[in-house]
């Protein structure tokens, strides 16, 4: 039970810490080991630890097809990485980017409303010089806004991003992210109030011996429909799924242009290699196992896949397929291939 003091007792201890009379050791605070964290009402956290991994990962994939496209593009090494992945006010992302810079408000279909993809000056004035069939060299900060020319090259460089923010996010929802405008004051450019929250991708670009950064802010309201779907449970499923049914279509039409070597087989025979030597013009061959009233066999590439019969297409030698060869097993092959080896014809 706890001891009461007395009214002298309180006294007694009012003087002495008064006159300082008292050990510090009497009076240490009591220690709290709760973690206390302060809750800002006018910004508060719309995502999750969880969601901005998740949308770090993206970006990270993002960042990977940006690097070959800029690469290819500008015909040097180009190396992308995310930075940072941060949610705050779209007033404290606008007071920390320069003025004038590149500034390109992005339409989020089917996503409602706007995003803003900013570019430093520094690697707008690198990418365009390289372009311009420079060494990627400015000779120090540049400070001044595009004129039409560089404006026009920098929306060819920003559509090709963009393609890759639309495959990078992929696995979430289908993105058609589309440029409406290009602003150098980002004043210009207030796609949401200033006390909307956003989430911040940001990312360094290295060009050459050049580095700057590139930012990509999207709204919390744009986002929001798809907030439930930035986790990493939905990722990782929808990476499995993608694999097997997503790309499926992709990789279909990716063969279908893929050239391959079609041979038709009039015969064959085994010929020792002395023979082969001592061919002459105007000697004949005589095949094994074919009748003039068989089929030939018409394989792509390795494989014997159709039978087709000879025949002419105007001046040219030509096949036309009859019925296609059905697939068979290993063993069914062998026993064929033995059987028909052993006939006499």
């Amino acid at each position: 039970m706890n001891e009461v003091l007395s009214q002298d007792q309180i006294d007694e201890l009012l003087q002495a810490i008064s006159s300082g009379e008292s050990e510090s050791d009497e009076f240490k605070p009591v220690s709290d080991t709760r973690r206390i964290k302060i809750y800002d009402f006018r910004r508060p956290d719309k995502f999750s630890k969880e969601q901005i991994r998740t949308v770090s990962n993206m970006h990270e994939t993002f960042a990977r097809l940006t690097t070959t496209s800029l690469s290819a593009q500008l015909r040097t090494l180009v190396h992308v990485h995310v930075a940072s992945v941060d949610q705050l006010t779209y007033e404290e992302f606008i007071r920390s980017i320069p003025t004038p810079t590149t500034l390109a408000v992005v339409n989020m279909d089917p996503l409602k409303g706007n995003a803003v993809l900013e570019i430093a000056p520094e690697i707008t004035f690198i990418m365009i010089d390289r372009l311009f069939g420079g060494s990627g060299e400015t000779g120090g900060k540049v400070n001044r806004d595009l004129t039409d020319i560089e404006q026009a090259v920098m929306e060819g460089i920003i559509v090709r991003i963009l393609a890759n923010m639309r495959e990078a996010w992929t696995q979430v929802i289908d993105l058609r992210p589309r440029l409406q405008q290009i602003e150098t004051n980002p004043q210009f450019a207030q796609i949401v109030p200033p006390s909307e929250m956003v989430i911040l991708v940001t990312l360094e670009i290295k060009i050459g011996e050049e580095a700057g950064m590139m930012n990509i802010c999207i709204p919390y309201i744009t986002i929001e429909p798809i907030v439930s779907k930035l986790s990493s449970q939905f990722w990782f499923s929808s990476v499995r799924r993608s694999s097997t049914t997503q790309y499926l279509g992709t990789l279909k039409e990716k063969l279908s242009d893929v050239s391959m070597e079609l041979v038709a087989e009039i015969g064959s025979i085994n010929v020792p290699i002395r023979d082969v030597v001592g061919l002459r013009v105007g000697d004949v061959i005589r095949l094994q196992n074919t009748k003039i009233e068989a089929p030939l066999t018409l394989a792509v590439g390795s494989k014997k896949k159709f039978y087709c019969q000879p025949g002419k297409l105007g001046k040219k030698m030509a096949v036309q397929v009859i019925g296609k060869i059905e697939d068979q097993d290993d063993d069914e092959f062998e026993e064929v291939s033995t059987s028909e080896g052993d006939e006499d014809l």
